[in-house]
């Protein structure tokens, strides 16, 4: 009856172990797959915002979809923030404000958009360099 308890117990041991090996060898699979992602919109995208107040917009890309965010009027530099794309496939930004409070809606996809701070607001358009 031991021998019986023991048997099973060493059953289930190794199938709990089984899973858990499977799970890692998941995980290192989906580690490396992320590590080895290439955003498609990888570069600098350079273009202009206008309406309500107008200037350069300069968007680098990184490998993996993070993006720093230049914005410009009168040629100089009103601030400089980090967001990122959405998804891989569309291009879509991550519509997050930056300090100022400027946020981007659109698409590198269709290489533009619209944007708004407080009550003013406009387009944008860009292409990649």
């Amino acid at each position: 009856m031991i021998k019986n308890y023991y048997f099973k117990f060493l059953m289930i041991a190794s199938l709990f172990l089984l899973s858990s090996c499977s799970e890692i060898i998941d995980n290192v699979h989906q580690n490396q797959e992320q590590e080895n992602y290439v955003s498609p919109y990888m570069g600098k995208w350079v273009g202009t915002y206008s309406g309500e107040i107008s200037g350069t917009l300069i968007m680098n890309v990184t490998k993996s979809g993070g993006m720093e965010v230049t914005r410009t009027v009168n040629s100089n530099v009103e601030e400089v923030y980090y967001t990122s794309l959405q998804g891989a496939a569309n291009g879509a930004l991550n519509p997050a404000p930056s300090p100022k409070g400027f946020i981007l809606y659109g698409s590198l996809q269709t290489k533009s958009g619209s944007w708004k701070i407080q009550n003013w607001s406009g387009s944008w358009s860009v292409t990649k360099q």
